[in-house]
């Protein structure tokens, strides 16, 4: 315990800070730092994450739990959400392994995809009070 102290002293007051749900930086450079097409690239981002979501938890067959992680992986990637894309190749890497997906492991993915949508909800709201 109070090694983890020490360490949190010395640590940059940058590092000190919570991780987004998506990463404002990498979605800034996406987007060439334009803020509308940000707000625009989120809102379809998340209209995007929810469908596929949506259908992953209805999907059974391999073609269809494969398609709908993929995209969710690749679309959670291209905005900076890496906490979704992260579960998601997980899932994937799992179901191209042979292993069956756990009820769990589409819990914690859903679980991540509420937190992302909930901060792009957030983000969306603030722009609006401008």
């Amino acid at each position: 315990m109070a090694q983890r102290a020490i360490v949190a002293e010395t640590l940059p007051q940058s590092q000190h800070r919570p991780v987004r749900p998506v990463d404002l930086v990498h979605l800034a450079k996406q987007c060439l730092g334009d803020e509308n097409l940000e707000l625009e690239v989120l809102r379809l981002f998340d209209t995007t994450l929810a469908t596929y979501f949506e259908r992953l938890k209805l999907a059974s067959a391999y073609d269809d739990l494969a398609i709908n992680l993929h995209s969710i992986k690749g679309a959670s990637a291209g905005v900076g959400a890496r906490c979704v894309a992260d579960l998601a190749l997980q899932l994937e890497k799992d179901l191209k392994g042979g292993r069956p997906l756990r009820a769990e492991q589409i819990d914690d993915l859903g679980m991540a995809v509420e937190e992302v949508r909930d901060f792009i909800a957030q983000m969306l709201a603030n722009s609006t009070d401008d």
